[in-house]
This record gives C-alpha cells, sequence and structure tokens, in this order.
C-alpha cells in the first residue's frame, strides 16, 4: 500500500519562522508578525483572530511581495529531492499548514500533490478573510482524512512531520510520525525526531532511504 506524507509548513519546512513571519518582513513588518506568532502559540489567540489581524496588517501586500517572502524563505534543503523520491516510489505527499493558502499552494510547484492552508482572499485584498475557511489543529485531521479518500490509502498509511501543538492531533491519529526540530512536548508523541535543515535527512528515518 502506498503511503501518505503529511508535512506541516510554519517551523517544519520553514525552520525557527513561520510564512507570516517572511510576508511580513516584505512590508517592514517582522516584529508585529512575530508578537502574532507569540500570541497564537500561547493561546491568547484563535487561528481566526490571528487570521483576521494578519489581513489586516497587510493591507499593502502584492504579488510581488509574496513572492519575493516565498523566494526568499529559509527552506529546509533538499525539499524537492523528497518530493521527488517519494513520488517515484508511487508514494504521496502534501503539505498541510494553518498559513494563507495564496503561500501554501506555491508549494505544488516543488512537487506537493496536494497544499492546502487557510482560505484568505485573492491578493492585493479588496475582501475580508472569512473566518470559517481558516484551518486548526483539528482541521489537520479533516484534510488528511480527505486526502486519503482521494488518494486510495488509510490513516494507517500515512506519515506526519511537525513541530508545535498544531501537530499534536494529527500526530495522534496517525502511526508514524516525525517531530522536525520541535519542542519537547511533540518530540515526546513522535515515532522519531529530527533537528538539522535538511528535510532529506527527517524523511530518511522513516524511508530507510541513505
Amino acid at each position: 500500500m502506498a503511503r501518505l506524507h503529511l508535512f506541516d509548513l510554519d517551523g517544519t519546512l520553514l525552520p525557527g519562522t513561520t510564512a507570516p513571519v517572511e510576508i511580513s518582513r516584505q512590508l517592514g513588518l517582522e516584529a508585529e508578525a512575530v508578537a502574532l506568532d507569540r500570541a497564537i502559540a500561547a493561546g491568547r489567540i484563535e487561528p481566526p483572530e490571528y487570521a483576521r489581524r494578519v489581513h489586516t496588517l497587510w493591507a499593502r501586500l502584492t504579488e510581488a511581495h509574496v513572492t519575493a517572502a516565498f523566494e526568499g524563505a529559509p527552506w529546509l534543503a533538499r525539499i524537492r529531492e523528497v518530493w521527488a523520491e517519494i513520488r517515484k516510489r508511487g508514494e504521496y505527499c502534501a503539505v498541510v499548514s494553518l498559513s494563507p493558502s495564496f503561500f501554501v499552494e506555491r508549494l505544488t510547484a516543488w512537487g506537493a500533490h496536494a497544499a492546502h492552508g487557510s482560505l484568505f482572499p485573492a491578493v492585493p485584498f479588496t475582501e475580508p478573510v472569512d473566518p470559517a475557511g481558516v484551518l486548526n489543529a483539528a482541521a489537520k485531521v479533516r484534510i488528511a482524512d480527505r486526502l486519503c479518500a482521494e488518494f486510495g490509502v488509510r490513516r494507517a498509511d500515512c506519515v506526519a512531520y511537525g513541530d508545535s501543538s498544531s501537530d499534536r492531533e494529527l500526530f495522534g491519529v496517525v502511526p508514524v510520525s516525525v517531530a522536525v526540530n520541535a519542542d519537547q512536548q511533540l518530540s515526546g508523541l513522535a515515532t522519531h525526531a529530527y533537528t538539522g535543515r535538511d528535510l532529506w535527512d527527517a524523511y530518511a528515518l522513516v524511508s530507510g532511504s541513505p
């Protein structure tokens, strides 16, 4: 049976940072985004409120800013090589993130079979963000189930990669998980733990690839 590899984005594929911070840096608003990241991590605000605030923060956002943020972000090494190897094996890879869909979806060009994020209006914004489209930890499980149905696999065939509390629920329902540069709490729940800057090395923990 083929496997489905499910990757978190913020803190996982992007070690030490998040898509909103990288986007905000292009607008000179990095400190404000970092403060919002700390607030949601501490549970002081929920994902819909976080989305509303970053939407307001990005009033001047353009596609050029998003492209610069994506291309200049400090990605883990060998993401595309890992996803190419997964495809070569006849398996599937997807990204599921709470970050904005307009950023996350760019990863399909790198080889992800699917990429899901919180639904934001098109850039530049002319509409508010709809709270109903904002993802949370539980939504990661729902999307994983939907992807399983789409690709013809089961939860038992899934591998999850993540770094923080937003990945706890997904780690709890799949048999294999890799904590990537994760906090101690999540590492204690994971099948494997990896610290470093190369996705291939994290993937090798579950693939047996050298």
